[in-house]
Formats: C-alpha cells, structure tokens, sequence
C-alpha cells in the first residue's frame, strides 16, 4: 500500500512539475506575442508614414505642373509607384505574421528550445 501511494505522490509531483513547465511556456510566448505586436504596429506605422509622404510629393508634384499631360504623369507614377510600394508592405507584413506564428508555436510546443532570438 505504501508504494502506491509514493507512486501516486510521484505522479502527482511529475504532472504538476509539466503544469507547470507549460503554464512558464505560455507565458514565455505570451510575452514575445507582445513584443512581436509592438513590432508589428511599428512596422504599420512605418510604412503609413512612407505612404504619406510618397502622396504629398506626388501633390506637390501635380501643383508644379504646367499642363493636364503633367499632371497625368505625375499621377501615373505615384499610382505605379504606390502599387508596388503597396505589394512590397503586404509582403513585408505577411512575412512578419508568418514568422511571428511559427515562433508561437515553436515556443509552445518547446521547438525553440535552447535557441535564442
């Protein structure tokens, strides 16, 4: 009876050692989901602000031209130039989401072990 019951004790013990180990985990990812969050809303605001700029160089553009033909031009290339601009951020922000998942769910599964970021 006794070696059950230090068996039982032994098995709790473990269990809640791997409770706890995994609670340390989540929290560990949840930390780095914030950061990576942070990350992610400067990389936004990063790219708003280039956004912006880009448009009002292509007003002041317009403003300087001399003819309608200038004006077409110069909203030509700001319209070529923002969708490329538009696809190149869309890339840039749909990588970071990929790796920001991967790396949760590495931290989680304990994939990341022994690495450091």
């Amino acid at each position: 009876m006794a070696d059950k019951k230090t068996e039982a004790k032994g098995a709790a013990h473990e269990m809640t050692e791997r409770m706890k180990a995994a609670g340390e985990k989540m929290r560990a990812s949840g930390e780095k989901v914030a950061e990576r969050g942070s990350e992610l809303g400067m990389k936004l605001l990063d790219q708003a602000e280039q956004n912006t700029r880009e448009a009002f160089n292509a007003m002041r553009a317009a403003a300087k031209s001399r003819d309608i033909s200038e004006v077409m031009h110069v909203q030509g290339e700001y319209l070529r130039e923002q969708g490329a601009r538009s696809m190149a951020q869309a890339r840039e922000i749909a990588e970071m989401i990929a790796n920001f998942g991967r790396d949760a769910i590495g931290r989680m599964t304990g994939g990341d072990e022994g690495k450091k970021k």
